[in-house]
């Protein structure tokens, strides 16, 4: 029986998106054709029925689109862009348009090191990354809550860097002085936008961690190893 290897993943993972991209496309197109269907009115419960299903098939479509971009990069088919950025303009562009968490009183602000911060790098990829790792920050909180990125200037494998570390305002020291651990990817809600993020950090140079667990007995039970997050990305000044 053939096993799933390193060589043959991203052949196996552009299989699965091809045949999950089909069917799923032909679905939503039907859906959509029934939502302007003006021959035969629809009631309220049957279009929500199908307002509802439209909105899941979207839903899968993103994820194969995921799961693409996921093969891609790992097959090295996917370049990034060479952009000249700033990355606290950046960081600080996405958290403004992050809302998560409004609903509950969770609320995300940014502190620390606001000069300019030049990057050579994928603006678009960046934002995506950067949004899905602060809405997955902010899910994890009951609320009322607040989340800093805390942003400063720090050294990555001896270049100058700048760190962001994203959890809440009573434990940012904190999170940033524990060990890496493995960044924690395993959040519901959020797709693969952790795991895609994760890779477009690594593709800059970059690196994202979750703080270590005391021991690990108590990784389950660390709340603070399970929701904040650590960005570090190369600076070219």
């Amino acid at each position: 029986m053939a096993t799933v290897t390193s060589e043959n993943y991203p052949q196996l993972l552009s299989l699965a998106v091809h045949e999950l991209r089909t069917p799923a496309s032909v679905v939503g197109g039907y859906l959509r054709m029934l939502q302007r269907n003006t021959e035969e009115p629809l009631t309220d419960h049957q279009r929500k029925l199908i307002d509802e299903a439209e909105k899941s098939c979207a839903r899968l479509v993103a994820l194969i689109a995921e799961m693409s971009d996921i093969g891609k990069l790992d097959a090295g088919l996917l370049p990034l862009a060479q952009q000249q950025i700033d990355l606290n303009a950046l960081v600080g562009d996405v958290a403004i348009h992050v809302h998560e968490g409004e609903d509950r009183d969770v609320r995300l602000v940014l502190d620390g090191d606001s000069a300019a911060a030049p990057m050579i790098g994928d603006r678009s990829r960046l934002r995506h990354a950067f949004d899905a790792v602060f809405r997955t920050v902010l899910r994890e909180k009951a609320g009322p809550a607040t989340v800093v990125a805390h942003r400063r200037r720090d050294s990555l494998d001896g270049r100058a860097c700048m760190t962001i570390v994203v959890a809440e305002s009573a434990s940012v020291q904190e999170a940033y002085a524990r060990a890496r651990g493995p960044f924690n990817e395993r959040h519901g809600g959020v797709g693969l936008a952790l795991p895609l993020a994760r890779r477009v950090f690594e593709g800059h140079g970059g690196q994202i961690w979750s703080p270590q667990a005391a021991t690990a007995d108590s990784e389950a039970d660390d709340v603070l190893a399970r929701t904040a997050a650590i960005v570090s990305l190369p600076l070219t000044e």
